[in-house]
C-alpha cells in the first residue's frame, strides 16, 4: 500500500503532470464557453430573426438595389449602406425618403409605401452587413418624465439654428432645407440625432446624452401643444424672421404714406384750366 501511495505522488510531482492538469482545465473551460455562447446565439438570433434577415434582403434587391447596389455597396446614383445601421434604414424609409423617386427627391419627407414590417425586415438586412445604430427601443424614446425645461436649452444650443426654435424648419446653404418635426415621431427625432441624415450632424451618445435626447424629444412634442402667446404666428420661424417681417412690413407702410401725401400734395398745387403759367 505504501508503495503504490509513493509511486502516486512521484508521478504527480513529475513535470509533465503540471501541464497535462492545465491542458485539461482548457480542454473544459473551452467546452463550458462552447456550451454557453452557442446557447446565448440561438437565444439572441432566432429562427425569425434569420427569416427577417432573408426576406429584408428580397425587398431590398427589389426596390432599392437599382441605386445601392444588389449588396448594398454603393454605386455612383447612391452611397453603401453598409455600417449604416438599422436606424438609418428605419429613418429613411419610415419617413418616405427612401425609395425615392427620382434624384433629387431623397430628401422630402412623403407617405411610405412599405408596412413597418417590411421596413424592419429591411433595417435587419442592412445591419446585419456591418453593424451600426440600431432602431431605439420604445423606452430609449418615452418622454415620461423628461425634462422639457433641459430639452428647450439643449434644443436652442444644437437644433434650432437650422430647424427653428419651435422645430418649423428652414433654409440652409446650397439650396437645402432643414425640414420641420412637426410630423416627427419620437423615434425618428431620436433616429435622426442617432445617424444625422442629409447635412445633420451626427449627435452620439458621447455627444448628447440618451437622457438628453428624451429630453430634446420632449420639448419638440411639448411646443406642438402650445398655443400662439397672440397675434400673427408665422409659422412660428422664429424672433429673427418674424422681426424681419415686422420690419419690411412697416417699412413697406411707410412707403406707401410717403407716396399717398406726395401724389395729395400734386394734385393740391396742379393749375386750373384758366390760370396763368
Amino acid at each position: 500500500m505504501g508503495t503504490r501511495v509513493s509511486s502516486i505522488i512521484a508521478r504527480r510531482r513529475h513535470p509533465a503532470a503540471g501541464y497535462a492538469a492545465i491542458a485539461g482545465g482548457l480542454v473544459v473551460l473551452g467546452a463550458l464557453y462552447s456550451t454557453l455562447t452557442m446557447g446565448g446565439a440561438s437565444a439572441s438570433a432566432p429562427a425569425q430573426a434569420s427569416t427577417g434577415i432573408a426576406t429584408g434582403r428580397t425587398l431590398f434587391v427589389e426596390s432599392c438595389s437599382s441605386c445601392h447596389g444588389l449588396d448594398a455597396q454603393g454605386t455612383s446614383q447612391a452611397p453603401s449602406l453598409v455600417g449604416a445601421g438599422a436606424a438609418a434604414v428605419d429613418f429613411q424609409m419610415s419617413t418616405g425618403r427612401m425609395p425615392a423617386k427620382e434624384i433629387g427627391a431623397e430628401n422630402n419627407r412623403k407617405p411610405t409605401d412599405f408596412t413597418q414590417s417590411q421596413i424592419y425586415d429591411i433595417a435587419a438586412y442592412i445591419a446585419s452587413l456591418g453593424g451600426g445604430p440600431a432602431i431605439p427601443s420604445p423606452g430609449q424614446v418615452s418622454t415620461a418624465g423628461a425634462d422639457t425645461a433641459l430639452g428647450s436649452e439643449l434644443f436652442s444650443a444644437n437644433c434650432a439654428q437650422c430647424h427653428g426654435f419651435a422645430g418649423a424648419g428652414g433654409a440652409l446653404t446650397y439650396g437645402k432645407n432643414a425640414p420641420p418635426l412637426t410630423a416627427s415621431t419620437p423615434t425618428q427625432i431620436y433616429e435622426a440625432m442617432l445617424t444625422g441624415p442629409e447635412a445633420m450632424p451626427v449627435f452620439g451618445d458621447g455627444v448628447i446624452t440618451p437622457a438628453e435626447k428624451r429630453d430634446i424629444i420632449a420639448y419638440v412634442i411639448d411646443t406642438r401643444n402650445e398655443p400662439n402667446p397672440g397675434g400673427l404666428s408665422l409659422g412660428r420661424t422664429g424672433t429673427v424672421t418674424e422681426g424681419l417681417v415686422v420690419w419690411l412690413g412697416g417699412l413697406g407702410f411707410l412707403v406707401l404714406i410717403a407716396m399717398w401725401l406726395t401724389a395729395k400734395r400734386r394734385d393740391h398745387v396742379r393749375p386750373g384750366p384758366g390760370s396763368e403759367h
